[in-house]
């Protein structure tokens, strides 16, 4: 049977941890993950590649018309019958927000969203799950790095002494710290300056890398609906 807890956000006693004598408890980590073109079978094999339990899906639109297997409820019983347990958070922690006091010059604000309630409750969703399970975090863009999965809601779940990593699209697993490097080598903040420290410095990199991927509903870029 699938475990169904993480979907119904339900409150389930958590089964003893084991440790090898003297390890310290560890962070739980997330995983987070693009579906793109990729098919199931093919997804499947990533997902199982990194022991993936449960999968939350963090689409605002759990929809694909180019590939239907990614539609939210045909994915949700595909995983089950492997095994794999699904929920929507995208109504949390999605990234195309529906107030427009959530847009700064016609662009989703990263910043103003991670502040909300209920993304907050959405992250609280997360952090439960990955006590129970290994949780990935999936949207559609396979780059970590043009997608709100990591440039918002993996950010925030570091933010929170979670561990975060990102199945990339050729099937490697990073850490975040590598994707944050990369981050700072994209935007030009990877030098180290005299007026900025290596946070402020990251901080500005995952600020302009929001405002170049982040949803724009009126924007003429083809891609612009995509990212979400």
């Amino acid at each position: 049977m699938v475990p169904g807890d993480l979907a119904r956000g339900a409150e389930v006693t958590l089964p003893e941890q084991t440790q090898a004598a003297g390890e310290a408890a560890r962070a739980p980590e997330v995983l987070t993950i693009g579906h793109s073109s990729l098919d199931y079978a093919t997804f499947l094999e990533r997902l199982r590649a990194a022991g993936v339990t449960a999968l939350a899906d963090v689409r605002s639109v759990p929809r694909s018309r180019q590939f239907p297997h990614f539609d939210g409820r045909a994915l949700k019983e595909r995983l089950a019958a492997d095994g794999i347990a699904y929920v929507y958070l995208g109504r949390e922690l999605g990234g195309r927000p529906s107030s427009p006091e959530l847009y700064r010059d016609g662009v989703a604000d990263y910043e103003a969203m991670a502040a909300t309630p209920a993304f907050a409750r959405g992250l609280d969703r997360v952090s439960e799950g990955a006590a129970r399970y290994r949780v990935a975090l999936m949207c559609s863009e396979g780059d970590p790095t043009e997608c709100h999965r990591c440039l918002l809601v993996g950010r925030a779940l570091k933010g929170r002494g979670m561990g975060v990593s990102h199945v990339m699209p050729d099937g490697r697993t990073v850490s975040n710290e590598a994707v944050e490097q990369y981050l700072l080598a994209l935007t030009g903040k990877l030098r180290e300056d005299l007026f900025a420290s290596q946070d402020e410095r990251l901080s500005d990199a995952y600020r302009l890398r929001a405002r170049r991927v982040a949803y724009a509903p009126n924007s003429d870029e083809p891609s612009a609906g995509a990212r979400y």
